[in-house]
């Protein structure tokens, strides 16, 4: 039985080598098999620069590696996973400053629950899945494991949109090249929600060959909170696009826009687009690159130097050596630029430049 459940699982992870992964979940980890159960491990240490030199050596408007002039764990978790034929179940328990700054409105010990789900085939025939839990989020291109990503440093678009999810998923495959998600959910990247409104998300796989994937997502739902209580309903839509030309070349793009109604108020917005890319020279070196834009008129972001709305452009390169199959060395240098005086300088000056050098090295077992 367990020689059986071994074919399996290496037949499911033959095939979908063929294809695009959706770097948006969390479910790239190599695992140790025993019996029905599956055990992976990931580490991801950093040390960054703000050459801004933070008072609170943290760096402004970013939860991932987000602490300046130490050296640090921005992730650690242990994967567990069970499967069988009709029912799964996972479980990723995780600690790090990610996890203090992306946690903190949560209470308890629901702060290092990075998932936490179990799921029932609904369906043998098609393959349909039902799963409940505390769930990975499929909005934007980007999750918070960083190995999975062209650059080490998120994106100012995953950074505002949520990380995980709470409700429940249901998967339905159409096709070979079609799948489609839908979610009822908690609400907007909580686990313990005071909003008692669901919400309802939805997303949509296109794979139209081996080298591409499309993805589409939406979000409706209350997002009234302790924090802003004029806040009402929320929409949200993005679209992103994952290329892999060959073992050369490799590309990543996603644009996005959020919606938020207040009450007896104005409805304000947030919006962004980026474009990744990353050139291999050897199979051990690589070169990635990134441009984005992100503008918030004051949803998610609120300028630390007290003007009204956000803009912000970032440039960045990011050195990749990949030093073991499953261990990697990066050194990434980011620039950003705005038209307002979004952020402070050495001496806590506004400005409108900002600057980062980060180095991290990241192992997954």
């Amino acid at each position: 039985m367990r020689f059986k459940l071994f074919l399996i699982l290496c037949s499911i992870s033959l095939s979908s080598a063929g294809q695009i992964v959706n770097t948006a979940t969390m479910d790239t980890l190599e695992s140790t098999v025993i019996g029905h159960l599956a055990v992976g491990g990931y580490i991801d240490t950093y040390y960054g620069y703000n050459f801004g030199r933070p008072a609170n050596s943290s760096n402004p408007y970013f939860v991932s590696s987000n602490r300046h002039d130490e050296m640090n764990v921005n992730l650690a978790y242990i994967d567990l996973r069970y499967r069988a034929t009709n029912f799964r179940a996972r479980f990723v328990p995780g600690f790090g400053t990610y996890v203090n700054s992306n946690y903190a409105a949560e209470a308890g010990t629901l702060k290092n629950i990075i998932e936490a789900s179990v799921g029932l085939r609904l369906s043998a025939k098609r393959n349909i899945w039902m799963d409940v839990g505390v769930l990975g989020s499929p909005y934007t291109n980007e999750s918070a494991i960083s190995k999975d990503h062209l650059m080490y440093t998120r994106s100012f678009a995953p950074e505002n949109v949520p990380y995980y999810l709470t409700g429940v998923k249901v998967s339905v495959p159409l096709n070979t090249k079609w799948t489609a998600y839908l979610y009822l959910l908690n609400g907007w990247q909580v686990i313990q929600s005071n909003d008692k409104n669901k919400a309802i998300g939805t997303q949509v796989e296109f794979r139209p060959n081996k080298k591409m994937l499309f993805n589409w997502d939406t979000y409706v739902g209350g997002n009234q909170t302790a924090q802003n209580p004029d806040f009402r309903m929320r929409y949200f839509t993005d679209l992103y696009w994952i290329y892999k030309a060959n073992d050369k070349f490799d590309a990543t793009s996603c644009v996005y826009i959020g919606l938020q109604e207040r009450n007896n108020a104005s409805t304000k917005n947030w919006w962004t687009a980026n474009f990744i890319g990353r050139y291999h020279f050897t199979e051990t070196l690589s070169l990635s690159g990134r441009i984005e834009y992100y503008s918030d008129s004051g949803v998610h972001q609120l300028p630390i130097t007290g003007i009204d709305g956000f803009r912000s452009y970032s440039t960045g390169l990011c050195f990749n050596y990949q030093a073991n199959h499953n261990a990697l060395f990066r050194l990434e240098g980011r620039q950003f630029f705005s038209p307002d005086n979004l952020y402070r300088d050495e001496n806590a000056n506004p400005t409108g430049r900002s600057s980062l050098l980060t180095a991290s090295l990241t192992a997954w077992f």
